[in-house]
């Protein structure tokens, strides 16, 4: 039947119809908040590029475990920022690390949140590159046994789940392989299957100091331009043993989030980066958007587009929004 007879505005017309027939639901326990953590006592240094988020010192880190927990997130991001640099990123799989005592002095305290690591060595290299450099470029092959070593640390040290972000071919295979044989066969990995080589990427870099100091990242990165390769990257993590797939970034990407959730059975996760995550907080600071709902239709057309599982600065703001809908 048409109009007159079928008038799709019916269900429209009050917030409980429009509740009561919508096809995407947000809740709190689908994001995952991002975390810098730094040396120091009593540091919470504002990062300028991404307005709210803040890089912390691990006593002050717990604080805010406990307050994104209380807010009804079940789950962190943890990203490092050493004391000092080298050529190999001794920082990222070192036993007394900024993330390993992190890592010990947070599930110390905290039970019942997921501690979820980010396994790269950007922020730990001299030259901001995620492996190491050999004849000018990223040697793959000898980058894995260190990512692997990585990710047993992190293991060691209180992690929940690893989440390889370097795009070396293999890496998976080689994470799996040392935390099984480390005594770690339930620690499972969240891998970055997807990740593209994005200018959406600028102000995380700062966060972390990550900007390599030669070249570009696009020798290992992917192409934006590329969807079917997309498919080819989730296909190998998952024979290597991904127990989760990722794709990042998210919003301009929701066409390769849904070719993805089409494609794989895989719980999926979508990284809201930090790009767009300081745009929308821009447009708002300049009173160009309503920037709650902004953010919040976002978040929602990730969900539609196919991912369980989003990772999101917004996570804190976005929670309290929907503390009172879970």
């Amino acid at each position: 039947m048409s109009f007159p007879i079928t008038r799709l505005r019916r269900l429209r017309r009050s917030k409980q119809f429009r509740d009561l027939v919508k096809e995407t639901q947000l809740h709190t326990g689908d994001l995952v908040y991002p975390m810098f953590v730094v040396p120091g006592t009593g540091v919470r240094e504002e990062i300028g590029s991404m307005p709210g988020i803040f890089r912390r010192s691990i006593d002050l880190t717990v604080e805010e475990v406990k307050e994104a927990r209380d807010l009804g997130l079940r789950a962190v991001l943890l990203f490092g920022i050493p004391e000092e640099k080298d050529d190999v990123g001794s920082g990222g799989y070192d036993e007394d690390g900024i993330v390993q005592r992190a890592l010990r002095e947070i599930k110390s305290e905290i039970d019942d949140v997921l501690m979820i690591t980010d396994v790269c060595m950007c922020e730990y290299t001299s030259h901001g590159h995620c492996g190491i450099i050999k004849d000018g470029t990223v040697d793959n092959d000898e980058t894995l046994t260190l990512l692997a070593q990585t990710s047993l640390s992190h293991a060691k040290a209180g992690a929940d789940m690893v989440a390889p972000s370097d795009m070396m071919d293999g890496r998976v295979g080689a994470i799996r392989e040392m935390l099984d044989v480390g005594g770690y066969p339930d620690i499972p990995i969240m891998s970055y299957s997807a990740k593209y080589a994005s200018a959406f990427y600028g102000p995380f870099r700062k966060a972390a100091d990550s900007t390599p100091e030669f070249g570009d990242r696009r020798g290992y990165q992917m192409d934006p331009s590329n969807v079917r390769e997309a498919i080819r990257e989730i296909e190998l993590d998952i024979e290597e043993g991904a127990d989760i797939i990722m794709v990042k970034p998210a919003l301009s990407y929701l066409d390769v989030i849904r070719a993805a959730r089409e494609e794989f059975d895989h719980p999926l996760a979508a990284y809201n980066v930090s790009g767009e995550y300081s745009m929308v907080k821009a447009a708002g600071m300049q009173g160009l958007i309503d920037e709650q709902r902004v953010m919040m239709e976002i978040l929602t057309s990730i969900k539609r587009a196919g991912a369980e599982i989003i990772i999101t600065y917004h996570a804190k703001e976005a929670a309290k929004i929907l503390g009172g809908l879970d």
